[in-house]
């Protein structure tokens, strides 16, 4: 279980991210209302908010303003949406469930999905130049992008297509967690320390910690797709086993990926060791990630 103070802290940036998100998101009117609407029925179907969550929490922790951290907070979140309603398409993960609900090409089609994700990622871009982030503009846009194209999500995208139903590999399942969600975890946190002007070597620390909870995030969701039913998971259950995807757990089974789990999930946390109590909830959020169960 969450602690309650986590669990308090998670639930305000929730609020605060969503109430932004409303105001940067087009109305469904006129004659793209159909884009507008599953632009929203994506980024509002839930979810954690684990992302722009850690966009705030850093720059709390680097002494920033929530006013200034709440755009790359949506701006990250809004590439996150981008990537599940693409990664669902046919042509890619192939999936008719995300969150609980109807995959975004179910609900409207694959046109349309295509068009909402694009539109998705395109606004994120824009969200970080505008008032009041245009004196971090270049450097938010910069990480964002290094973390989202080639050098980041699309690589371990690719790679995880590429290589579904190959021999599984310690390297490869590296390069696909590090890469297709790590990379922007570690792009949350360091975008919060920018906003705060933190030093480099704070936004350093900062970033590996967020590559090592990305890995050790993504581990355990790959546990959970074996151990946990649809209903719960939120998603299609078995799925990665079932298409031959390169997991942790097909590498190294369930119990090593768990253990493997836990150790990245401490080496995160000992990144967070120049910043005494003030990243308790920083060391929290690692813990609870590690040992959550849907």
């Amino acid at each position: 279980m969450m602690p309650e103070p986590l669990a308090r802290c998670m639930e305000a940036a929730r609020e605060q991210v969503d109430a932004a998100l409303d105001g940067f998101l087009p109305r469904p009117e006129g004659p793209a209302s159909r884009l507008a609407e599953a632009m929203r029925y994506s980024v509002f179907a839930g979810g954690k908010r684990l992302r722009p969550a850690l966009v705030l929490l850093a720059a709390d922790l680097c002494g920033g303003r929530r006013e200034l951290a709440l755009p790359p907070a949506c701006a990250i979140e809004l590439v996150h949406t981008y990537s599940l309603i693409h990664d669902d398409l046919p042509a890619m993960d192939n999936d008719d469930l995300r969150r609980g609900r109807p995959s975004c090409h179910r609900a409207f089609d694959e046109a349309t999905a295509i068009l909402a994700g694009d539109a998705l990622l395109t606004l994120a871009f824009e969200v970080l130049v505008r008032p009041p982030c245009e004196g971090h503009a270049a450097a938010l846009v910069a990480e964002l992008a290094r973390a989202a194209g080639a050098a980041g999500m699309a690589a371990g995208q690719m790679c995880d297509m590429s290589l579904t139903g190959t021999e599984p590999t310690a390297e490869a399942v590296d390069f696909i967690h590090r890469h297709k969600t790590a990379a922007l975890m570690s792009a949350a946190l360091r975008l919060g320390a920018i906003v705060a002007d933190a030093p480099d070597a704070a936004r350093a620390r900062l970033g590996r910690f967020g590559e090592l909870l990305g890995l050790a995030f993504q581990i355990t969701d790959d546990a959970l797709d074996v151990e946990v039913p649809s209903e719960l998971l939120g998603k299609t259950a078995g799925k990665d086993a079932s298409e031959g995807k390169i997991t942790y757990p097909a590498v190294f089974g369930l119990a090593e990926s768990r253990r493997r789990a836990a150790e990245l999930t401490e080496q995160a946390i000992a990144e967070l060791e120049p910043f005494g109590p003030s990243a308790d909830l920083l060391r929290d959020l690692a813990r609870w990630l590690a040992s959550r169960r849907s």
